[in-house]
Parts: structure tokens; C-alpha cells; sequence
């Protein structure tokens, strides 16, 4: 059963390189090293018109492995062709017709053409391929560091997915392997030329001594029948490696472009047609200098005139083509003014000396934790969260960073280059500059670096900077979430659930609710920290409530009863549930006071009993957090909304739930009782 192709190619390799070495121990009958030789010259010749039809050198990235078998190959036969050379006189049909036919049967003849090549092939291709090899292979490794900024940076302004970045990081890590390889392959070709000098000069000296002394020759004789096949053995074998030598100079300075060497040729002459013909009327003089023949002179001047003149109109249309074509948009012109004035929903800004938190080839990584930021709170908010733009700001004092939300700064913080952030209560004897942890404000200090370790075991919790700056956006994208939630967006989650759950969406919108209204509901939710994940159940809600009303803060409660325990699972500790409630007599009393607003309901209390309410409340919930507990406001459904908006001044984080959110699985322990009459904590 014979294997299949891709099998084939698998073992052609091993195969070939154990064919090889044996080559190098096994006498070889004549036959086959002809056919071996002739293969050898036709394996060099397709290598260089590989090399000369590659649009870039990454195209024929096996090319440093394959110049090394071939090498390899070559002076195997090397070895081979000696063999019998010197045991019989005769090393086959291919190196006998380079000995006489080709050279005329002349040992000098034979010299001068082996030592030509040898130096055309040193001395000017591979010096020059070695040199340029290893200025690519520098200039390579030190544009990886900018490449890969820009690649980040495309990335996170949202250019390019992340399947096209994993595919540009391959490529430039690619490129750098590849032009390391050759940087090294070039060794192999001048290693090459200086073995076949030795290998010849050897079979010279070999055979004229086994001819004299081993077969009873005439030194005439010797030289007749050793020397030249030792010459056409070094000729057979140095065509090929000249090959191969130019190949690979070929490969090192190609430049990346859009077609293959000829077509590039072909088409940057005719772009400069007049040079050709100046070039042709130049030659065409030369015909009037007296002894000079006419006749060679006539036709090469006469043909290069004619590609001038039949190459002008294609390049006069390439010219008038890229004048009209697209041209670069003025920084005056609306399009320019309409870009610029374009905000981004959610900006990161940075000074100049933290740069090096987005500078991948330094270490930075403040780019991949925002895109995993971005994934985590999508997963977490049910929300795609804008991509995230990310600059330097040389205006902003050193070691600051701040956060816009639509254009508007919406936080700022410090992150001092070489230190990390240790949060604890031990940290006196340590140097350091006192801070103060953004998020949650707890004390910290900025230590040097080198004094992690001695922070962590005085008891601190250590942070470095990028998780300072992560975490920091982090809180500042949960707090602003229904800010970030456009229009668009609620386009994109309609549509992403009308493909599973078509029926709820068009029972909804537009019927029911247009998006805009659907929109505010979202926002609401998400300002108070409600994920959005759960839209299908979302949109039922919705649909129930908007046949009897669209006002949005019924269409809030009714979406939040339906989520229920979804709502208060987060806030719940080992399953139970600490909420701070309020006494029967001033529910009834809030619930009397509900009035309604254009914003939502609102509480109509006396000024002095809403002060009163809003002191026992932050007191209660400061206390309940110096116990270690995550406090949770529980209250009537009704007055739900309007309490939220009165004590979120006072306790941003703590939640407000209504009674019918709590949860039948959940266990509720009571932690605080808020009555006016009596100003004391349960």
C-alpha cells in the first residue's frame, strides 16, 4: 500500500540525510554518482529560482535548514567522487566531461576556472551575504521590542483581533529566528568554499602520488589522468555552491514587496524610463568612437532605447494613476478635524516614566492585564466593555496616571517607576513614601522594589504596579458601567440574543420598547452593580411590566424582582447574608414620605429626619466593616429606589435590596437596625 504524499514528504528529510552519511562510507558504483551529481546541480538551480520568486524572505523560511543538507550533499559527493577517483581512474561520465569537455582537457585551464569561482564565490558573495545576513539578523532583534509595542498597540485600540496579533507576534518572532539562522547558514558557504579548496588541492597531491606510485604512471601521465579529474570534480562541485551562494545572498537583502523579484524589476525599470533612455542614446554614441565595433554597440543600445521608449506610457499612467488615487487627508480638512474630535468611551493616559508598563519588550504587561481585564468584566457585568485607549501624556506630573470616561477624567492615581504598593499596618520601619490604596483607600506605602520580600513578611500585602493601574480601572469601569453602555451596544446584545431567543426579543422591541428606553434599564441596573448577564430573563421582565407601563424605575423594580437571588448571591458570605434593616414604624414612615419625581421616587422627609437617617446609617455600616462584614440595606420593594439615591452619597458600595430579592435559600443575619428614635446600633 504505497504511503500518502504528506508521509512521503515526512520521511524525505531523515531519509535523504541518512542517505548522506552513508554516502560518505559506502563506495558508491559510478552510475549513481553521476545521477547524484546531476542531481545536486538541479537541487541548486531550483533553490536560486525559489529564491528569486519569494515576495519576502519568511516565504522560504526553510531555506538556512536546506542550505545546510545542501552543503552537507554536496561535500558528501565530494568525498564519493575522490573515493574512486583515486581507487579507479574513473569517476563516472558527469566529472570526466567537466576535466576534458569543459575545460578543454587543460590542467591550468581547469585551475584558473576552479580558483575564479572560488574567489567570485568567497571572496565577493559571500562576504557580502555573511555581512548583510548579520546586520539583519541585529537590526531584526532590535526592532522586536517596537514591533511588538505597535502590534499591542493595534490590538488594544481595537484594529486588529487577537487571532491577528497571535499571527504578527508569530511573524515577528519568525523573522527574528530566521535572519539568527542565516546569520549563522552564510558560515556554512564560506566553510564550504574554503573545504573545496582543500578537498582539491588534496586530490591533486593524492593523485599524482597514487598514479606514480601505485600504478607505475609517468608524472605526465598522472597529472593526464588524476589532476584533471580531481579539476573536474572541484568544477561540478563548485557550480552548484556557487549557486547556492548566490541564492543565498539573494534571500538575505530581498525586501519585502508585493511580487516576485522579476516583476520588481520589471516594474522599478519602467518607472524609470528615462534613465533607459539616456542609457541607450549613451551606448548608440559609442558607436562614433573610431575602432570601436558598431554592431554590438547598435543592438544593445538600440533595445534598451526601445524598452524606454515602449516602457514610458505604462509608467506615465502608473504616475497619473497614484496622483489621482487616494491621496493624504489634511490635518485641516473636516475628515482630519472629525477624527480629532472624536472621544474614546474609556481612555488610560499615563506619564512619561511609566511607559515602560506598556513596553512589552522591557517587561510591561499593563496591555495583556486589560485585555484580560476587559474579558473578566464583560463575564462579570454582562457587558462588552470598550476598548481601552491607551497612551502617554507628557503633560501629566511623573509616576501619574489618570482614567477618562468619555473624555472627562474620571480618576487619577500614582504608580512611582521601580516600586511596588505595600497595603498593611506594619510598614513604619520600612523607607518609603505613605499612600493611600486607590480603590478602597486603605494605607499603604510605595517601597523599592528590592524590599518586597521583606514587606511580605512583615505581614503587607505587596502589589506591583500594572495590578495597582488594573485594579484601579477595574472598580472605575464597575462604578461607571451604565455610563459606558451605549446605544450601540444594547444594538449588539439585542441582536447576539434575538439568534437563541428570537421570540422574547420580538416580543419586546420594538413593539414594547424601543432600544433607547431598554437602554436606560440597563444603565440602571449596571450603576448599581447589577450584572446584565442574565438578558433573556431581563427582556421577559421587561415585557410583563411594559404592557401596563414604560415608566423606567417600574421597569428597574420589576427586572430586579425577577433576577431576585441573583442579585443579592454576590454580596452573601459562606451563605449568609448580613443586612442592616429599618424599624417597622420608620418603614411605614419612608413609605408614607414616597413621592414621585422625574428622576425616580424621592423620600419627603424633614431635613432633620433625612440627616438623622443618613448619620445612623453610615455609622451602622462603618461599624458593621470594622467587624470584617460586607453590610447589605434591606427594605420594602417600594421604597427601594429612593432609599438607594439618598444613601449612596454616604455608601456608594453598600447595596439596597428589596425584601423580595433577598432569597428563600439565602441565610439572613441582621446586623444593625437603623431607628431614628433610638440612635444605637442592634
Amino acid at each position: 500500500m504505497p504511503l500518502p504524499s504528506k508521509r512521503l514528504a515526512h520521511l524525505a528529510v531523515p531519509i535523504g540525510v541518512m542517505g548522506i552519511v552513508v554516502m560518505m562510507v559506502v563506495p558508491l558504483p559510478t552510475a549513481v554518482l553521476d545521477l547524484l551529481l546531476a542531481t545536486n546541480i538541479t537541487l541548486s538551480l531550483l533553490i536560486l529560482l525559489v529564491s528569486m520568486q519569494v515576495r519576502k524572505p519568511l516565504d522560504f523560511a526553510v531555506f538556512p535548514s536546506l542550505l545546510l543538507v545542501a552543503t552537507l550533499f554536496r561535500l558528501a559527493l565530494n568525498v564519493s567522487a575522490t573515493r574512486l577517483v583515486l581507487l579507479h581512474g574513473y569517476a563516472g561520465k558527469v566529472i570526466d566531461a567537466f576535466g576534458h569537455f569543459v575545460v578543454g582537457g587543460s590542467l591550468v585551464v581547469g585551475l584558473v576556472i576552479f580558483f575564479i569561482l572560488i574567489v567570485i564565490q568567497f571572496v565577493v558573495i559571500t562576504n557580502g551575504a555573511g555581512r548583510v545576513a548579520e546586520v539583519g539578523a541585529r537590526f531584526t532583534l532590535d526592532a522586536m521590542p517596537g514591533k511588538q509595542m505597535a502590534i499591542d498597540a493595534d490590538l488594544n485600540t481595537g484594529l486588529i483581533d487577537d487571532d491577528e496579533a497571535r499571527r504578527r507576534r508569530a511573524e515577528v518572532a519568525a523573522e527574528a529566528d530566521f535572519y539568527g539562522a542565516m546569520d549563522g547558514g552564510t558560515k556554512f558557504v564560506k566553510g564550504d568554499a574554503i573545504a573545496a579548496i582543500v578537498i582539491t588541492l588534496i586530490n591533486l597531491v593524492g593523485g599524482f602520488v597514487v598514479g606514480i606510485m601505485q600504478r607505475g604512471l609517468s608524472p605526465g601521465e598522472s597529472v593526464s589522468t588524476y589532476s584533471l579529474l580531481s579539476v573536474g570534480d572541484g568544477l561540478v562541485s563548485q557550480i552548484p555552491a556557487l549557486l547556492m551562494s548566490v541564492a543565498t545572498g539573494l534571500i538575505v537583502t530581498r525586501a519585502a514587496t508585493d511580487g516576485d523579484m522579476g516583476s520588481d524589476v520589471a516594474r522599478q525599470f519602467g518607472n524609470q524610463y528615462r534613465a533607459l533612455q539616456m542609457g541607450g542614446a549613451a551606448v548608440l554614441g559609442l558607436v562614433l568612437i573610431p575602432g570601436l565595433p558598431k554592431i554590438p554597440f547598435l543592438v544593445t543600445g538600440g533595445i534598451v532605447l526601445f524598452m524606454g521608449t515602449r516602457l514610458k506610457p505604462s509608467a506615465e499612467a502608473a504616475t497619473v494613476a497614484e496622483e489621482t488615487g487616494p491621496q493624504p487627508v489634511s490635518p485641516d480638512s473636516p475628515e482630519a478635524i472629525a477624527d480629532a474630535m472624536r472621544i474614546d468611551p474609556l481612555e488610560l493616559e499615563v506619564a512619561y516614566d511609566l511607559v515602560d508598563l506598556v513596553d512589552t519588550g522591557s517587561g510591561g504587561d499593563l496591555l495583556e492585564r486589560i485585555r484580560a481585564l476587559r474579558r473578566k468584566l464583560a463575564l462579570e457585568l454582562g457587558m462588552v466593555i470598550p476598548l481601552v485607549r491607551t497612551r502617554d501624556d507628557l503633560e501629566l506630573p511623573p509616576s501619574t496616571y489618570r482614567i477618562k470616561i468619555n473624555g472627562v477624567e474620571t480618576a487619577r492615581g500614582e504608580a512611582p517607576p521601580g516600586t511596588v504598593l505595600a497595603i498593611g499596618d506594619n510598614l513604619g520601619p520600612l523607607p518609603g513614601t505613605d499612600t493611600r490604596e486607590p480603590v478602597f483607600g486603605l494605607p499603604g506605602k510605595w517601597l523599592p522594589a528590592e524590599l518586597r520580600h521583606q514587606a511580605e513578611l512583615s505581614g503587607a500585602t505587596v502589589v506591583d504596579r500594572s495590578s495597582v493601574i488594573t485594579t484601579h480601572l477595574a472598580e472605575v469601569v464597575r462604578e461607571n458601567a451604565g455610563r459606558l453602555l451605549s446605544r450601540e451596544d444594547v444594538r449588539a446584545l439585542t441582536d447576539m440574543l434575538k439568534r437563541t431567543h428570537p421570540v422574547v426579543v420580538e416580543e419586546l422591541t420594538p413593539a414594547l420598547l424601543t432600544i433607547g428606553e431598554i437602554q436606560s434599564v440597563l444603565q440602571s441596573l449596571l450603576d448599581e452593580q447589577v450584572a446584565v448577564r442574565d438578558l433573556a430573563r431581563i427582556f421577559e421582565a421587561l415585557s410583563q411590566r411594559a404592557r401596563t407601563s414604560t415608566e423606567q424605575e417600574g421597569l428597574v423594580e420589576a427586572v430586579r424582582q425577577t433576577l431576585g437571588p441573583a442579585i443579592a448571591a454576590p454580596y452573601a458570605a459562606d451563605g449568609t447574608l448580613r443586612v442592616l434593616t429599618l424599624e417597622p414604624r420608620l418603614e411605614h414612615e419612608l413609605f408614607e414620605t414616597l413621592r414621585p419625581a422625574e428622576g425616580g421616587s424621592t423620600l419627603a422627609l424633614d431635613t432633620d429626619r433625612l440627616d438623622g437617617l443618613v448619620t445612623e446609617v453610615a455609622s451602622l455600616v462603618e461599624a458593621a466593616e470594622q467587624r470584617g462584614h460586607t453590610p447589605v440595606m434591606a427594605c420594602a420593594q417600594q421604597i427601594r429606589g429612593a432609599l438607594r439615591r439618598l444613601l449612596r452619597p454616604v455608601a456608594p458600595r453598600m447595596p439596597v435590596l428589596g425584601y423580595a430579592e433577598l432569597g428563600q435559600n439565602t441565610r439572613i443575619e441582621t446586623i444593625g437596625v437603623v431607628n431614628l428614635a433610638h440612635r444605637a446600633a442592634a
